[in-house]
């Protein structure tokens, strides 16, 4: 008999309970079945142009800076301006996210796109979030060849695209949205959520941007 299953046995025998207990067993079944949802901070929980404007003001808050945009064929040329106005390469790295891949990007024409995972060697990637979440100004993406983690935190700036429709009040309307698209049994390897800039103060207790991923983070929401 393992450790564990010594532990185990004792709780068992001290609740009464027998290991293949069926009323028990349907019960943890029935409350994983329905996950409940703790307490929500009003913070986030507004309209949708107010939720949009609260999700961009708690991401500038911590660094992140952010375009709007209207429509996904305007995302292409709002990247292009960003890499000109902070004097970086027109060349970026995304995944095979379909969202990405129908933008109009040969209308870029100074503007190289490479496809796939980083190797650690591009300066600007572009992911696009699942989701984001208003009351601390996070996008969420999750792991896959659509979106993949190395572009997340490889290259030294990251831009996410992130579409209003899918900005959230709250981190557990987020991770409803997750669970619907997965399911049980199929959740992704990785769930990352970023909030602002990679960064550190524990040094001196000074700011230090870069520390462990993008040094900029730059945002452009989809509205329409």
């Amino acid at each position: 008999m393992s450790g564990r299953e010594a532990i185990l046995g004792k709780v068992r025998r001290a609740l009464g309970s027998a290991a293949a207990d069926a009323a028990r067993l349907q019960a943890v079944e029935k409350r994983l079945a329905r996950p409940l949802k703790g307490v929500i901070p009003a913070r986030g929980q507004a309209g949708d142009a107010e939720r949009v404007q609260i999700f961009c003001a708690e991401a500038e808050a911590v660094h992140a800076t952010v375009k709007k945009v209207r429509g996904p064929d305007a995302v292409p040329a709002a990247i292009t301006s960003y890499l000109r106005a902070k004097n970086l390469p027109a060349d970026i790295r995304m995944g095979a996210d379909s969202r990405l891949r129908q933008m109009p990007w040969e209308r870029q024409k100074a503007l190289t796109v490479r496809s796939g995972a980083s190797d650690g060697d591009d300066l600007t990637g572009v992911s696009h979030a699942y989701a984001a979440i208003a009351e601390t100004g996070t996008v969420v993406l999750h792991s896959g060849a659509d979106n993949p983690t190395t572009v997340n935190f490889l290259p030294e700036h990251h831009i996410v695209v992130v579409a209003a429709r899918d900005i959230v009040g709250d981190l557990e309307t987020a991770l409803g949205k997750i669970r619907r698209k997965f399911g049980r049994g199929e959740m992704p390897r990785t769930l990352n959520m970023i909030t602002g800039p990679s960064r550190s103060g524990d040094i001196e207790q000074k700011l230090l941007l870069g520390a462990h991923g993008p040094r900029s983070l730059h945002l452009i929401v989809v509205e329409g």
